[in-house]
């Protein structure tokens, strides 16, 4: 018992975690313990953070003052499909603004993804960033230090230090690079019915690409919208009924975006194109046809033959391939396309055609149509619409908990020109049934996650799914009488299945015609050692984009003894899903928002040397199958003639060495050619060393 004369003391480790603790449980909650006080010298406030605008937690900051220097305080908590996260951040600044110290770091003690700290020192400024070497630079007069995962409240100090010192000049940051900050527009929010004006600005150099940005009339930051990998809102609390003006802005400036690289990067359409002397890999024929000239009228493949056969029209324009060899473009059949810089990205590594597997609906139809009906540069792009049921687990902000909700998910995605229905982890399984019933009716197949109480693939496929996505079918498929979670659980213990039990599953997949995107580069990519750098997995990781390269470097990994446990896993639900190959299940290559290309390059590898597919067949999986499963094959995904020419052009051939699809130099889709690296410049890669 303490009594009201003795002190309390708690010790800073607890104090520290019932903090922490109470901002989680704001996260979680949706509540907030504090409240903007914009007018007072010190200030407080909170801003709301939501993931497909979906909210998943919040980010709690408080600005002190004296007469020398500015603190900054912030507290990040966390629920995103069930993990719970924090960021803890302080940042202070000299009076003028400018910065002296600043430090980020994760409260998991798990994910060190996000550990980041600046110190001046004499006249020097060192910044330390996680797993990278410390960086020590003379101090410049004017700089920001910063990372692609800043924390809001220090992003909106930034603004405030680059609009007191007039907007002349971009400022630099630290540890590279510069901020752009480009105003745009001038939006109206009604906030509790009252007019609000708000400026909307394009801020580049901190994520990949850029992000949209609304500032109020003095430069308060209000509302931002990024991506990287996935679309986040960070939107400061009172602000949140003006979502649909934030999201509609940020299309805006997207679109926006595309438009200036396809007037910087698409040349003038050609109607006729003659490809003259390459190597033809047809995607049907298990060599390469030597020496082939390939005719393109109006984007459609016109002739092929050998050079000597084939007459060149006289208006033809001609491109030498000696040397070189051509196939079908590839396609990338899970991917979360989220930003703009995706489409020159896909461009460049020969990828023709995605499904964009779960998105926001306002941004990815926008993309789509951009591309398909306005002629801007980007790959074909087939959507599939995320859907969930109730919770903090779900996913994004479409959900459907009863039969009337699942109707109109699906009308409303069948009027907006989706292919299929996404399924997520939360669903029920009367709200699946629904959802797969209304999307047969309309023609769109249905795919995705099998949901936690529907238990199984073979519950999940009774209830009218057609597709799965990632490995956990696979396992799924293997142990009838048990839950997904407890099927992967057996993998782990004994991956040394019976060849009865993949026959049992073979069976059970074809009789029911499912097409399996198993996206195996995964597995590889978060099952190494803790501590391992990304560029001992993924041999292009030097070229990925700076901002992000710093996120993805570093994998949170696994110990060691898990970590062999987790790769006898997939080695051997690798061999299962080229067993399932053979026996004509198709696989699909996906890859799931990793990198782009990258990704898709390093599941062709797994499926060639885990899961035993000759070259020829690992570029099917990329090529003729996803055109199949998704209905389109009487127009792509193989170079003959009549088919559209959708061309991926390699400096060496594939079907020698499957690592030779990492060789693209060119590509030719919707009656353009694009050579590579300029594409890859355009969004901050770098170029593909000849």
């Amino acid at each position: 018992m303490i009594t009201k004369n003795e002190k309390r003391t708690i010790p800073p480790f607890i104090f520290y975690l019932i903090v922490v603790a109470t901002v989680l449980f704001f996260a979680l909650s949706g509540c907030s313990g504090t409240s903007d006080t914009p007018n007072n010298e010190d200030e407080e406030g909170t801003f709301l953070i939501y993931r497909r605008q979906s909210m998943i937690g919040e980010e709690t900051y408080k600005i002190t003052s004296n007469k020398s220097s500015i603190v900054v305080k912030s507290l990040q908590g966390e629920n995103e499909r069930g993990k719970i996260t924090g960021v803890e951040a302080k940042l202070e600044l000299n009076m003028d603004l400018s910065p002296i110290s600043y430090f980020s770091r994760r409260i998991v003690k798990t994910d060190t993804t996000n550990i980041f700290k600046m110190e001046l020192i004499g006249d020097s400024v060192s910044i330390w960033e996680k797993h990278f070497d410390v960086v020590t630079s003379e101090t410049p007069s004017r700089f920001y230090p910063l990372h692609s995962n800043i924390p809001a409240a220090m992003e909106m100090m930034l603004y405030q230090y680059y609009f007191k010192y007039g907007e002349v000049i971009n400022i630099p940051t630290l540890p590279r690079g510069e901020i752009s900050i480009k105003y745009k527009a001038e939006d109206i929010a009604f906030i509790s019915g009252k007019e609000v004006r708000l400026d909307r600005y394009v801020v580049e150099g901190i994520n990949w690409g850029g992000r949209t940005v609304w500032l109020d009339k003095d430069k308060n930051l209000v509302a931002l919208v990024k991506a990287n990998t996935q679309i986040r809102e960070i939107i400061r609390k009172g602000y949140e009924e003006a979502m649909p003006v934030f999201i509609a802005g940020n299309v805006i400036e997207q679109m926006n975006a595309l438009s200036s690289y396809t007037e910087k990067l698409k040349g003038t359409q050609i109607k006729t194109v003659a490809l003259v002397g390459g190597d033809l890999v047809d995607g049907l024929s298990n060599f390469a046809k030597k020496d082939m000239t390939l005719i393109i009228e109006d984007g459609k493949i016109a002739a092929i033959g050998k050079r000597s056969e084939v007459d060149i029209p006289k208006n033809a324009k001609v491109i030498d391939l000696t040397g070189k060899t051509f196939m079908p473009g590839l396609w990338d059949m899970h991917a979360h396309s989220n930003q703009v810089q995706w489409a020159p990205a896909y461009l460049a590594g020969g990828v023709t055609t995605i499904r964009d597997n779960g998105n926001e609906v306002e941004f990815a139809t926008a993309f789509r149509d951009g591309i398909d009906e306005d002629g801007l540069l980007g790959p074909d792009i087939l959507l599939a619409g995320m859907t969930d049921g109730a919770g903090k687990k779900g996913n994004g902000i479409i959900r459907a908990t009863n039969a009337k909700e699942a109707r109109e998910v699906v009308a409303m995605y069948h009027n907006k020109g989706y292919k299929q229905v996404k399924i997520y982890n939360s669903l029920t399984s009367n709200v699946l049934k629904v959802l797969a019933e209304e999307g047969h009716k309309r023609d769109m197949s249905v795919t995705g996650h099998i949901p936690v109480t529907v238990g199984n693939v073979f519950n999940a496929v009774n209830l009218g799914m057609d597709m799965f996505s990632h490995d956990r079918a696979v396992y799924s498929s293997l142990f009838p009488e048990k839950t997904k979670l407890e099927a992967g659980k057996e993998m782990l213990k004994n991956p040394d299945v019976s060849s009865e039990q993949i026959q049992n599953a073979i069976n059970f997949f074809l009789e029911n015609k499912i097409a399996l995107d198993p996206t195996l580069n995964l597995r590889v990519l978060l099952n190494t050692i803790q501590g391992t750098l990304i560029e001992s997995v993924e041999p292009d990781a030097g070229r990925i984009a700076y901002e992000l390269w710093e996120g993805k470097r570093f994998r949170k990994g696994k110990l060691p003894g898990k970590a062999k446990k987790e790769i006898a896993k997939y080695t051997k639900g690798a061999e299962i899903v080229g067993d399932f190959f053979r026996a004509g299940i198709p696989i699909v290559a996906g890859t799931d928002n990793f990198v782009p290309v990258f990704s898709l390059y390093l599941e062709l590898e797994i499926y060639h040397k885990l899961a035993g597919l000759t070259p020829l067949e690992a570029i099917q999986t990329a090529t003729i199958i996803p055109a199949k499963v998704m209905g389109v094959d009487s127009e792509t995904g193989t170079l003959e003639i009549g088919k559209e020419a959708d061309i991926a052009i390699l400096d060496e051939n594939p079907l020698l060495d499957i690592s030779n699809i990492r060789t693209v130099s060119a590509v030719i889709t919707n009656g353009n050619y694009y050579e590579s690296n300029p594409l890859w410049e355009a969004v901050d890669f770098q170029p593909k060393n000849n």
